[in-house]
């Protein structure tokens, strides 16, 4: 799949527990979200996972939806995932969010400063 240019690539990273089968493969869980720029909106989504039906699934947890509304995909991801990942998914979303937000602001510092050239 070929991404827009005002796509950027974020990874969070949780801790998982120790009897998880993701920390025995991963050692922590990650998840990869691909966000457009232009309306902060989730275009792709994977994670670390030991079954492909997870990744699916938590894939389609967060295409479509803002990664700026931790409270609403939060909630729905209690609502909807009853595996042991649950809290990590969560905590993995939050520390991608910083680091979309962090990404956001060296861009915005990057195209200010494009023009002096």
């Amino acid at each position: 799949m070929d991404y827009d240019k005002d796509t950027v690539y974020v990874v969070g990273d949780a801790q998982t527990s120790l009897n998880n089968p993701i920390t025995q493969q991963y050692s922590a869980f990650f998840i990869g979200l691909v966000v457009d720029t232009t309306n902060h909106k989730i275009v792709d989504a994977g994670c670390s996972s030991t079954i492909p039906l997870t990744s699916q699934f938590v894939r389609s947890l967060f295409v479509g939806q803002s990664i700026l509304a931790f409270e609403p995909v939060a909630d729905e991801i209690k609502r909807r995932y009853h595996g042991s990942s649950q809290k990590a998914i969560i905590v993995a979303f939050k520390d991608a969010q910083k680091k979309y937000k962090f990404a956001l602001n060296g861009r915005d510092c990057d195209s200010g400063a494009s023009g002096t050239g």
